[in-house]
């Protein structure tokens, strides 16, 4: 265990090196050059991304961005589950990102590698999650943008669900956390949005957990008090059902409900986010789904930066905490939504992150503790471990 742990130490050192070399190698831009903020991918920080991506002026066609991000991953664990191992060390991602972001017709496209470490599951390697899960080219979509306040897509679309992201680099922590286990991720399908004064709206139509069939609707309301203030409502659905069954797709997760209740607090130097979730799976016999199933659940994201005037400019503190309740009982044919039908889990974890320019490293400490779970479906070898500890670093570039 500590030949691996010294082992994805050094590597993930080098790897900080040279990158913290290209950071530092990058031009600054010119005076009078704008830096131009992509909306996507979506960023909830404290990773920021390059202000300046390369970008080529293709005439009468308008503007293409190409940005990307390129980072490493080491973790060590306590009790890993079945398939799992005590030390992981992998590329997060390798990723490269072209987007056109004006005008009437657009489009994103997003290729390469990633890993989707999340907390109380097994790690898979960024190899064989690209081919089990979304494959070489997780998102892409076109886009039609009448106006500023109307546009529709449609392609490989990210969910409108939960309050995480589906690639490491975008989000507050390294692993995603318990919430997000209950939510899909990618969606195929069209979005439309409309944005009316502080009021933005979505709407998909999709094939909900990557299931190949149009049978999801989801939908967002967002409303923008103020400038450090938000509040936003989302919910979505199976409306047929679906017995397909793929290490993206679920069954019971595929034929559920998911509804969130988001309020988010964002001056420098605090974000603060909590929100509450709620998934109910119905009874449907015909696809395996004996008993009615659902989960109660709340988050609190916590982060608080460091001013560009301090000795510890740069550096940010992100803080997560949660706990999750499922219905049932092992004994009453209720699905297993957790760790045994009628179990419940709390996590909080812990993501001291550094940024400079381009480059980006941080460390992460997490636990998971369990309650009321069911012999054989937690954590260990044997699935009778009711907790696990988690060390994580991850290192890489934005650019």
């Amino acid at each position: 265990m500590k030949t691996v742990l010294l082992a994805g130490a050094a590597a993930i050192s080098l790897l900080g090196a040279s990158f913290s070399a290209l950071a530092q190698e990058t031009p600054a831009a010119a005076p009078d050059a704008a830096p131009t903020a992509l909306s996507q991918p979506a960023l909830t920080g404290p990773i920021a991304g390059n202000p300046n991506p390369v970008s080529f002026d293709v005439g009468p066609a308008g503007t293409i961005y190409v940005s990307g991000v390129l980072s490493g991953f080491a973790q060590t664990q306590t009790n890993p589950v079945v398939g799992d191992h005590h030390n992981n060390l992998d590329v997060s991602n390798g990723q490269v990102i072209i987007q056109k972001t004006d005008g009437l017709f657009q489009f994103y496209a997003q290729g390469g590698t990633y890993a989707l470490p999340s907390l109380g599951s097994a790690y898979v390697k960024s190899s064989k999650t690209v081919d089990n899960l979304f494959g070489g080219v997780p998102v892409a979509y076109a886009k039609i943008a009448p106006n500023d306040s109307f546009s529709i897509q449609a392609g490989k679309l990210t969910t409108l669900i939960g309050a995480e992201y589906t690639f490491s680099f975008e989000n507050m922590n390294i692993n995603r956390g318990l919430l997000w286990n209950q939510e899909n991720a990618v969606t195929r399908g069209v979005q439309g949005n409309y944005t009316a004064g502080p009021l933005a709206l979505s709407l998909q139509w999709t094939d909900g957990f990557y299931s190949d069939r149009f049978n999801w609707m989801t939908g967002s309301a967002t409303y923008t008090i103020d400038p450090a203030n938000a509040i936003a409502f989302v919910g979505g659905g199976n409306f047929d059902k679906s017995a397909t069954s793929t290490p993206a797709t679920p069954v019971t997760q595929n034929n559920s409900q998911i509804y969130n209740l988001m309020y988010t607090y964002n001056s420098d130097p605090w974000e603060i986010m909590p929100y509450l979730q709620y998934t109910n799976v119905p009874k449907d016999a015909s696809i395996g789904i004996t008993h009615e199933a659902s989960t109660m659940a709340g988050a609190l994201f916590v982060k608080y930066s460091f001013g560009s005037d301090t000795p510890m400019a740069g550096v940010s503190l992100p803080v997560r905490f949660e706990y999750i309740s499922s219905s049932g009982s092992a004994t009453d044919g209720t699905p297993n939504l957790l760790y045994g039908a009628g179990s419940d889990a709390w996590s909080i974890t812990v993501t001291p992150t550094y940024q400079y320019k381009i480059f980006f490293a941080r460390a992460e400490a997490a636990y998971v503790g369990t309650v009321d779970t069911t012999s054989g479906s937690v954590f260990g070898k044997d699935g009778t471990k009711k907790s696990q500890l988690r060390f994580a670093l991850e290192t890489g570039i934005l650019f």
